[in-house]
């Protein structure tokens, strides 16, 4: 029963602690694209302040022209970048604007004179990241509400005026709802902060701070309190120290000088690097795993961060906006003339106390080679993803990381990599591995980093591979044939025998599914009526065409085009859109088969799933390879995706392409579609 207990509450602090990371990065995904915007009115400030009382502060370059800007970009800019931003993560465009309109009311209640008098306004950044995703939520439930009860053609017309109106109610709730409350708030936490600062009791914070870091917290605490409430106290003051006490490199450089002079085996090894990008690449997280390998160095940690903030009161030091990442360069960068010397001897002595703190814990502990590897695996569990960085020091190339989830990225998301994703997993399902590994197809635009394994078409590897710096990445010039698929299934196999020592059983519901298609045995009771209605509605026989009349690749997408226009699911407009995404990348996926689709911008083009069929009996050029079918898509939704792991799955069976080439009729190419179970 204790044991039971005991499992139950080191559950609940693991879903807890995680919570709080997902919250943490939240408000970093608001406050980071951002941080830009924010050290250009910094410099702006720093360079050009102008004020008729010379006591009032001056840039070397006051400027009364530039000074006017300074005010209108921290009190509207920023906090509508921010809540932009926030509503964009929670709804897209839609959500980001209607988050931004909203947000005017609170920024408005808290500036205004209208409606604060004389008294100095607070830069609304609380605010704007509680009104911006909150209304984009609010507009999503909306528009998951409004599918499939507008009239088509009227699509347009509801959305704007809902944005509108929603935005403008929004709007005017925050400006006598929130804004008492962001009121109250901001004057609770700056009385406290400036208690703090005045009784010399802010390095305290550190205790709370370093330990947070290593634990992912840091970013609730940083971009949710700090950041605006440093940025409040540098808009009165030119400076705030609140920037420097988690961005200050010092603690965590001190570990690592430790790790150089005392430490063993690969940690020692590592940790010249490491200190560098730490130092000057601001990426704090590159120390957390030598941390984790020794907690005692937490000690290290804390009481650098104490001493440095100590210090930094002592000098007055702080910055005029926030520095992310937190390297020696942006501090210098965002700190002001004056506080030069204090920024300095804060992250001076901040190395220095933690060096030789965690010098001595290091060399009192015992001997043996650190495990810098489990360490950093540690590390990653508690974050969540693995961390493209800290992963190097690991050694993970690839076949060090278990694949379990792999990503297929095309432009659009709906048809390339829908094909190459039903390929790839069809392959790890007659591998026997399809339970365990997750295959999925996304755009571009809309990829996160939390895949081990992102496959894209070699002409679209650096755009995909941009927001999956985590993800093994491999890049295939077609998606229907491509000899990297049975490479990863061998890694896939490797992984697993080497995790298991034993042959991984067969998965049941593979084998047959595999050997139905070879065969051509009759469907598997999967296939049902219902089932094949539903394809026969985004594919008829009446776009279907068994003697196409192109002679090229551009009158081949014209002809495939034309016939899911025909439909009436399409608006002739999606044609364009189809030979724009071909000439972005070619929609050849192999054996014989082109797929062309429209970008994803085209989406509103379509008002419901349709498909088109042509064969080219004498094949068609399409970018130097023989085209014999030519499928058009226009997916809606996930309604195609049925079909399209049909049609990949008949592709890649050499029987099942050769009665394609025999058929006949529509009416065979139907039901040859029908037999398959994908």
């Amino acid at each position: 029963m204790s044991t039971t207990s005991t499992a139950s509450s080191e559950k609940k602090k693991v879903g807890a602690r995680v919570r709080v990371q997902k919250f943490g990065t939240f408000l970093s995904s608001m406050i980071m694209p951002n941080i830009g915007a924010f050290i250009a009115w910094g410099l702006l400030t720093a360079l050009f302040l102008w004020s008729e009382d010379p006591q009032g502060g001056q840039g070397p370059f006051a400027n009364e022209y530039i000074n006017a800007a300074l005010g209108p970009m921290v009190t509207y800019l920023l906090p509508i970048l921010i809540a932009y931003t926030g509503g964009k993560l929670i709804h897209d465009v839609r959500g980001g604007v209607v988050g931004a309109v909203a947000t005017m009311g609170v920024i408005l209640a808290t500036s205004s004179p209208v409606f604060i008098g004389d008294s100095p306004g607070s830069p609304m950044f609380l605010g704007a990241m509680i009104m911006g995703p909150l209304s984009a939520w609010i507009v999503k439930k909306f528009d998951q509400f409004m599918e499939g009860r507008i009239k088509p053609g009227f699509e347009m017309l509801v959305n704007n005026f809902s944005s509108g109106i929603i935005g403008a109610g929004l709007s005017i709730a925050s400006m006598f709802w929130l804004a008492p409350i962001m009121h109250l708030l901001m004057n609770v936490a700056g009385v406290a902060v400036q208690w703090l600062i005045d009784m010399r009791l802010l390095p305290l914070a550190s205790i709370l701070i370093e330990p947070a870091k290593v634990l992912f917290l840091n970013n609730a605490i940083n971009h949710g309190i700090l950041t605006p409430l440093g940025t409040d106290q540098a808009l009165q003051q030119g400076k705030s120290i609140l920037f420097l006490l988690e961005s200050n490199p010092g603690p965590g450089l001190g570990v690592l000088l430790a790790y150089i002079i005392f430490g063993r085996g690969s940690a020692r090894a590592s940790a010249p690097a490491a200190a560098l990008i730490h130092a000057l690449g601001g990426i704090h997280e590159i120390y957390f795993p030598y941390v984790l390998m020794k907690p005692q160095l937490l000690i290290a940690t804390i009481f650098g961060g104490m001493s440095g903030v100590f210090v930094e009161l002592l000098f007055n030091a702080g910055l005029r906006s926030p520095a992310a990442p937190g390297s020696l360069i942006f501090l210098y960068v965002n700190a002001p003339p004056n506080a030069m010397l204090g920024v300095t001897f804060g992250w001076v002595t901040a190395t220095i106390v933690s060096l030789v703190i965690a010098s001595v814990i290091l060399k009192a502990s015992k001997q043996g080679d650190d495990d810098l590897a489990k360490a950093t695996s540690d590390m990653e569990r508690m974050k969540g993803k693995k961390s493209s960085v800290a992963g190097t020091l690991a050694g993970d190339q690839g076949k060090n990381t278990t694949i379990r989830s792999i990503v297929f990225a095309c432009d659009a998301g709906m048809g390339s990599s829908a094909m190459g994703a039903s390929v790839l997993r069809n392959k790890i399902k007659d591998a026997g591995y399809g339970n365990d590994i997750t295959v999925v197809n996304k755009a571009i635009n809309s990829l996160q980093d939390e895949f081990d394994l992102l496959v894209s078409h070699e002409d679209l590897a650096d755009r995909a591979a941009a927001p999956t710096p985590s993800a093994a990445h491999v890049t295939v010039d077609n998606f229907m044939s491509s000899p990297r698929y049975d490479e990863i299934v061998e890694l896939i196999r490797e992984q697993r025998e080497g995790t298991t020592n034993e042959e991984p059983a067969a998965d049941p519901a593979g084998s047959t599914a595999a050997g139905a298609t070879a065969s051509g045995a009759t469907p598997t009771p999967t296939d049902t009526p219902s089932q094949e209605g539903s394809d026969q509605e985004i594919l008829g026989v009446s776009s279907i065409v068994l003697g196409g009349t192109a002679t090229s690749r551009d009158t081949a997408i014209d002809e495939a085009g034309k016939l899911l226009v025909d439909t009436g699911k399409v608006d002739p407009s999606y044609i364009d859109s189809m030979h724009e995404r071909e000439g972005s990348v070619s929609t050849f996926m192999g054996n014989g088969l082109a797929i062309p689709h429209g970008t994803n911008e085209a989406k509103s083009a379509i008002h419901s799933s349709a498909m088109s069929f042509v064969r080219y009996d004498g094949g068609v050029d399409w970018n130097g390879k023989p085209a014999r079918f030519v499928i058009g898509i226009a997916g809606a939704g996930g309604e195609h995706l049925n079909l399209l792991q049909k049609i990949a799955k008949i592709f890649s069976n050499k029987e099942s392409v050769a009665q394609l080439e025999a058929a006949q009729t529509p009416e065979e190419i139907l039901e040859i579609f029908g037999k398959v179970n994908a």
